[in-house]
């Protein structure tokens, strides 16, 4: 009964795991440095180049730009706006100038000019609260990282310009603002006070702690700002104190980890979950199928003991075996591959680093494919790559992760890879593809006298979804 609960709660978490992916997701991420009428700022683009890419990463449809004017920007806003409707989840990160004016907060095109409060109002510069409500009012939560407080120039010139019988408040950093319902608002550091660019060619203290933490698997985004904040204060030797409002209305995950939770139930079978939807021999073969890729013998040990007469029994004994068999076998890197494969972790700018464009990704997912960790070759590292790149990290014994680096990916591409079906993806010859990038794959071989396995269930249906993911979650 006890294994019967969990095998429940697993498929329960899995099931609505397989409906958070599907969330509609939307993220507008502009980073503006070249500015025309005083010092560029070396910096925002290349984070927001990085924030874009992590985005992508966890399922978000992203509208980005870097160094843009006041018209090429308003277009932007004009198309996450329209993109923003009714999403699940809206985030706006933007990186630059930034000036508040009265206590109203204003970001700065590349092209402003800025002599008077005057040359503010009548538009030269982003009105923060006005654009906010416009273009993402409507979404269920809303996500705001204003990587904006820079020593802004434009200040002085404002404060001069004001008259005698009216003083003008202009702050070099960004004023207090306060967030509506679903909403969380962050700065890179607090009220009115100024942050750090970083050091050239590289991240500001803030986007770089937003990186490390905001999108790691499993991290609630508001445990994850705490995390920031002190990494942030730590990095500038508690020179900068990044500052927020929130008013979230329950967790929020930009990168959900059924895994943790599929362990919450492991370790507390009795605790209140929702009921499967299936039953009977439905529920054994989901219970295999979200297990019979893990390291872990007490996982197929569970399926055992739950049934002793089950029809996959003899390949969870064979896979205890094997596992057994590794426990004992020395850990050695391919020929060529450097062992720090075995100890080096991967995070997301480790992956970023490698540089994979929209071509490398797919041949990653079809190399893993080939390997009999079933995903998709869609080009795009959405949550479902992300857990199958850690089932795969798991067999081979690297850090897991679900993010790749360079010794990680130089590992993949030495494997000989056996090519599986795709119906979903389009046809394309895979040899052509190699060719096309000599310097970065590996020979890939193609079975001709050995088909792969056809799978237990119909591989169009849901459960080909929920039994892979099930596996990687529990494969740590």
């Amino acid at each position: 009964m006890r294994h019967f609960t969990f095998a429940l709660s697993a498929l329960s978490i899995l099931f609505g795991a397989d409906a958070a992916l599907a969330d509609k997701r939307v993220a507008f991420v502009v980073g503006n440095g070249s500015y025309k009428n005083v010092d560029p700022l070396p910096n925002p683009p290349i984070d927001a180049k990085a924030m874009a890419s992590a985005l992508r990463n966890v399922g978000f449809e992203v509208i980005e730009g870097s160094n843009l004017t006041r018209d090429s920007m308003t277009e932007k806003l004009l198309d996450f706006g329209r993109k923003a409707q009714g999403a699940d989840v809206a985030v706006f990160f933007y990186a630059g100038h930034g000036i508040a004016v009265n206590n109203i907060n204003y970001l700065l095109p590349v092209d402003a000019n800025l002599k008077s409060e005057m040359d503010v109002k009548l538009g030269a510069a982003i009105n923060v609260e006005t654009t906010l409500d416009q273009t993402m009012g409507d979404a269920k939560v809303k996500l705001v990282f204003l990587d904006a407080c820079r020593d802004n120039p434009f200040a002085a010139k404002i404060r001069s310009s004001g008259s005698a019988t009216r003083s003008v408040a202009v702050s070099s950093g960004l004023a207090e603002m306060k967030s509506g319902e679903g909403t969380l608002i962050a700065f890179a550091t607090s009220p009115g006070q100024t942050a750090l660019d970083g050091k050239s060619g590289g991240n500001s203290p803030f986007t770089r702690a937003l990186l490390n933490n905001i999108t790691t698997p499993g991290a609630e985004i508001q445990q994850a700002m705490t995390k920031v904040r002190a990494q942030v204060q730590e990095e500038t030797n508690k020179g900068q104190l990044p500052w927020g409002h929130t008013n979230l209305i329950g967790a929020v995950y930009l990168n959900p980890d059924v895994q943790a939770q599929v362990a919450v139930a492991a370790a507390s079978p009795t605790a209140t979950m929702p009921a499967a939807a299936t039953a009977g021999s439905d529920v054994e073969l989901e219970f295999w199928r979200s297990i019979k890729d893990s390291n872990r013998p007490e996982e197929l040990n569970a399926y055992i003991s739950m049934y002793p007469n089950g029809q996959f029994k003899p390949l969870a004994l064979a896979r205890i075996a094997a596992l057994q068999e590794a426990a004992t076998a020395p850990r050695n890197a391919a020929p060529g591959i450097d062992k720090a494969v075995f100890t080096d972790e991967a995070t997301q700018l480790t992956e970023d680093k490698i540089g994979l464009d929209k071509g490398r990704r797919r041949d990653v997912q079809r190399r893993l494919n080939g390997l009999g960790f079933d995903n998709k070759a869609t080009g795009a590292f959405d949550p479902a790559t992300r857990v199958v790149i850690q089932r795969w990290q798991a067999a081979r014994g690297y850090p897991t992760s679900g993010y790749l680096n360079k010794v990680q990916h130089a590992a993949l591409l030495t494997e000989v890879v056996t090519l599986k079906d795709e119906p979903e993806a389009k046809p394309q010859p895979v040899r052509r593809q190699v060719q096309q990038q000599p310097m970065e794959s590996a020979p890939v071989r193609q079975s001709r006298s050995a088909p792969a396995p056809a799978p237990a269930i119909d591989p169009a249906g849901p459960g080909r979804f929920i039994g892979g993911v099930v596996g990687g979650f529990l494969n740590r």
